[in-house]
């Protein structure tokens, strides 16, 4: 199982996280007063040969309430306003083994455990003191695939204008997920990319939330995109800063998953409206044999207006194809014109 870095964890904590680590600490005391019960929300995770990563949090909530799942829809704002609670102590049940995991101070669940499994869907059971236990999704990634999906989410998969402010905030707290828009044929096209290679792994990496997960998997299942794991953030201070990098969020999740897979190579989809170019660029030319291709949606005029324009071009170098496109069927016929995809019917 992997561990925090015990130096970390005794270096002095940056004067927000200590804030916010007080904040929670009252919430969580007040919680427990009033009755509230901790509950393990379990977010699809993904593993290889012998091993899985579990990801999930642990917030408080009313004895007896069903937390909200893949298939109920709520607004953004009711799942920023769940009580974490940290350092809570989870056994991780696979098989016939079993492996004690610990949330981290923000009740995020995130966690290497060693174990036997095999490809394809499966789940892991989950269990918490005071709670009752629970089976978290994961896909188990065949050592023989060498072939898998990244894929940005805002503007890539779905229309949301992120980088504006305003648009931000109403999408994330507001807004129903019912009333997001998909790009047209983005689905299409992923649908296609795993049918054309079996057992590949689809893997959501954003810049949003962790509490935005149930949210975002209910959006993707309802239009049709194939099911993934998702590697999003935890939103405000760190133990060394006042706000964590979404950009450092990214970059450090491809790091991790060419390390995790060293023979695969990954499809990476984002868009022009905010950094995708630059991380996919930077990734590609690092870990070349690690990337496919990298196919990147563009932005109509209007949504690069909401988006508070396009990113400046950026050098991509090395031999890795780029291809663009407005939407999914233009995205297609380039990924066809590579190999990737079978080209559609006429």
């Amino acid at each position: 199982m992997d561990s925090a870095d015990p130096d970390a964890e005794r270096a002095p904590l940056h004067l927000a996280a200590r804030i916010e680590d007080a904040l929670h600490r009252f919430r969580e005391r007040r919680g427990r007063r009033r009755g509230l019960v901790p509950t393990i929300v379990p977010y699809p995770g993904y593993g290889g040969d012998g091993w899985i990563r579990v990801l999930g949090r642990v917030v408080l909530v009313r004895p007896g309430r069903r937390m909200p799942d893949r298939y109920t829809s709520i607004r953004g704002w009711r799942s920023f306003t769940s009580i974490p609670v940290r350092d809570a102590e989870i056994r991780v049940r696979v098989g016939n083994e079993e492996h004690t995991i610990r949330a981290d101070r923000g009740g995020v669940i995130d966690a290497r455990v060693e174990a036997p499994v095999e490809p394809g869907w499966t789940s892991a059971l989950l269990t918490l003191d005071g709670s009752d236990a629970i089976e978290t999704p994961l896909f188990i990634v065949d050592e023989k695939v060498d072939f898998g999906i990244i894929s940005d989410i805002d503007d890539t998969v779905m229309v949301t204008a992120l980088p504006h402010p305003f648009l931000a905030a109403w999408n994330t707290f507001v807004v129903n997920e019912h009333a997001r828009r998909p790009v047209p044929g983005m689905a299409v096209l992923y649908d296609r990319l795993v049918t054309a290679h079996p057992g590949s792994p689809v893997v959501y990496l954003s810049t949003g939330a962790w509490n935005t997960v149930l949210s975002f998997d209910r959006f993707l299942s309802r239009n049709l995109y194939p099911r993934g794991t998702f590697l999003l953030t935890d939103w405000g201070p760190t133990p060394e800063r006042w706000f964590r990098s979404g950009q450092e969020h990214k970059k450090a999740s491809l790091l991790r998953l060419a390390v995790e897979f060293p023979s695969m190579r990954w499809l990476l989809f984002g868009d022009d409206g905010q950094h995708d170019e630059t991380r996919y660029a930077e990734f590609a030319r690092a870990h070349p044999t690690s990337v496919a291709a990298v196919a990147i949606r563009q932005l109509t005029a209007g949504e690069a207006v909401f988006a508070g324009g396009r990113a400046p071009k950026y050098p991509h170098g090395g031999d890795v194809p780029w291809v663009y496109g407005a939407d999914g069927a233009e995205l297609a016929e380039q990924l066809a014109g590579l190999g990737l995809v079978t080209a559609p019917r006429s």
